[in-house]
Order: structure tokens, then sequence, then C-alpha cells
């Protein structure tokens, strides 16, 4: 089969060879063009955003690179299941470093109230750091997971966000996960996944369990 587009067969859709549909008249080598820096974004309703980026986190660490992992909303008394594992394996001496960041509170579907200031000032203050690791290329991939939160809540500048994202040197690899991503945040992002709910336990009033939620 040649092409990357799927192939009907028999009812049966085949999957695509991972070639691209047209190349850019841009200038860049195939190699070159295959190793740009990528700006992610996983966003939508639906559930496995921050599963997603956290996968990803561990192919980057079997090709080992540095990986900065910054949480914006969930709680830092939680222990996620992904905090644990990458930073055993960051900590095995056999792929890439893992630097785990938290400067929030509560699940991503609640802003708690009466801390507000607190929080923002956390946020911005993460934000800020980030900026400062992107400036001195500190890490190969970094997950800046449920950021789309305080971008909505208007706790950092969307517009210093995308800008500072769109500069950055190097080949630093970022992927910012949560729902109601700004469209401004979108049109910068190389890759964009939304999820979408279908179904989720918590319809029939099921809350989160270990090892499903964290």
């Amino acid at each position: 089969m040649s092409g990357g587009a799927p192939r009907e067969s028999k009812g049966l859709t085949t999957m695509p060879q991972g070639r691209p549909a047209s190349v850019p008249e841009d200038g860049l080598t195939t190699r070159q063009r295959r190793n740009r820096p990528l700006l992610i974004v996983h966003t939508g309703p639906g559930k496995g955003k921050s599963t997603a980026a956290f996968g990803l986190a561990m192919r980057a660490w079997n090709q080992g690179w540095p990986i900065g992992v910054f949480q914006f909303v969930k709680s830092a008394k939680w222990r996620v299941g992904e905090e644990r594992a990458l930073r055993v394996l960051g900590d095995s001496g056999e792929g890439g470093t893992v630097s785990w960041h938290k400067m929030g509170e509560g699940w991503s579907w609640i802003q708690r109230p009466g801390r507000e200031e607190d929080h923002a000032a956390d946020a911005r203050e993460g934000w800020e750091q980030i900026k400062r690791d992107l400036a001195a290329e500190t890490f190969q991939l970094y997950v800046l997971d449920e950021f789309t939160y305080p971008m909505k809540w208007g706790w950092v500048d969307v517009e210093d966000v995308v800008e500072t994202l769109r500069a950055r040197p190097g080949t630093q690899h970022v992927v910012v996960t949560g729902r109601d991503a700004d469209p401004r945040l979108l049109d910068a992002a190389d890759l964009v996944t939304e999820m979408g709910k279908v179904k989720h336990p918590m319809d029939t009033g099921q809350k989160g369990q270990k090892g499903i939620e964290w």
C-alpha cells in the first residue's frame, strides 16, 4: 500500500503508515522536519487527557529525555499513580530524569472559593518557572498538566503563554492538558487532540476510584 491514507478492504480500514498527506515547500530536510519540536494540546470533556500526556512522558523517558511535569490544579496532597511511576523511572538511571512540580489545589472541575488570590499567585509563579526552564532549555519534554484552567480563569495571560511557547528555543516539546483550551493556544499548537465523552461512571453517581482516576 502506498501513501498515508487508510485503505478500505472488505469492510475494514487499514491503519495509515505514518506518512504525511503532503510535504510543504519549507526548505527543510525530511530529518529536520521530523525532529521539529511540537506543541501538543489534549483537551475536550472526555477522560484521559492527563493519562495520555503521562504515557507520552514514558516514551520520552525511554529516549533518555529530561522531563519536567508541572501540575497546576490537582492538590499537592494527592499522589497519583503516574507521579510515583515516573519518579521511580526517573531515579532508576536507565532513562531520562523526571522533575515533578505541583502548584495547585483541588480537582480540575472545581475552582475552590476563598483562596483564589493564593491559587492565582501559585499559578503565575509556576508559569514563571516554566518560562525560566524554557529559556534555559532545562527539559526536552514539558507536561503542563491542567494548564488550560489558569488560562481560562485569568490567572495566567494567554497571549504571554502563546508567545513564549512559540518562541521557545531548541527542540523542547510541550504538552498542555485540560478542558476548554483557549482558541489561541489551539491555533499555535502543532497537534491537538479533543477527547470526547460518550459515557462516564460519574453519570450514574459513581465516584473516582483507585487505579482508574489515580
